[in-house]
């Protein structure tokens, strides 16, 4: 498999039908086991106290898990995968030594999939304003992204104009951080899933400034 080509992974299930009915268990509680909580711990430990990795780094681990195991695991089980293979790429801990105390193979991510920077404008007055159509660009990183599939190619109205953010492209990749306007932006069910989507139905997506243009 070659990671520098464009694709989509099995994280990116907005709108994809054929997984059943969604579960809901009443009174859920926040963790079902003591190693839930445990992984949790792990994960708000690496970024926030020992600044391991950042937020878009450890998304992009979960992304990279091999699809089965990501379609098989609890929520929790991707938390600890993902901040594990994150702590072994870095070098914090050694994956002979994990496996031996694991007494067996523990899965890690697969290998990063390179970004490109795109070296669109970064810092500045928001392009866009309220009202504004804009077109969500149809280009795809091979890597991270937060621009979900379904609604690449597709025009919407920038319904909120929100404080600048990291651009999660690069600080996922370790390329040069630049924070960049970001919009809410709404479009319309119909148009984005066809005859099955319910009518009328608004679907408001956050999206920074480099995943749009002006809607032609």
């Amino acid at each position: 498999m070659n990671y520098a080509e464009p694709m989509d992974g099995i994280y990116d299930l907005g709108g994809v039908a054929g997984f059943g009915a969604i579960e809901v268990e009443e009174n859920e509680p926040t963790f079902h086991h003591p190693w839930e909580m445990l992984a949790f711990r792990i994960n708000v430990a690496s970024i926030g106290m020992l600044r391991a990795y950042n937020t878009d780094e450890y998304r992009h681990a979960i992304e990279r898990m091999e699809p089965v195991h990501y379609l098989q695991a609890r929520y929790y089980e991707r938390v600890l995968t993902g901040a594990t293979t994150l702590l072994v790429e870095k070098g914090l801990l050694d994956l002979e030594d994990l496996e031996k105390r694991a007494k067996g193979r523990f899965p890690l991510a697969l290998p990063v999939r390179p970004n490109v920077d795109d070296g669109r404008p970064g810092p500045g007055s928001p392009r866009f304003a309220v009202g504004d159509r804009v077109h969500v660009r149809a280009d795809h990183q091979p890597g991270h992204t937060r621009v979900p599939r379904y609604c690449r190619g597709h025009t919407g109205c920038v319904v909120h104009v929100a404080p600048p953010f990291s651009y999660p492209d690069a600080s996922a990749h370790g390329l040069p951080k630049r924070r960049e306007a970001t919009y809410h932006v709404e479009f319309q069910a119909a148009d984005l899933w066809g005859d099955d989507a319910e009518a009328n139905a608004p679907v408001v997506v956050d999206l920074w400034e480099s995943y749009l243009e002006e809607a032609p």
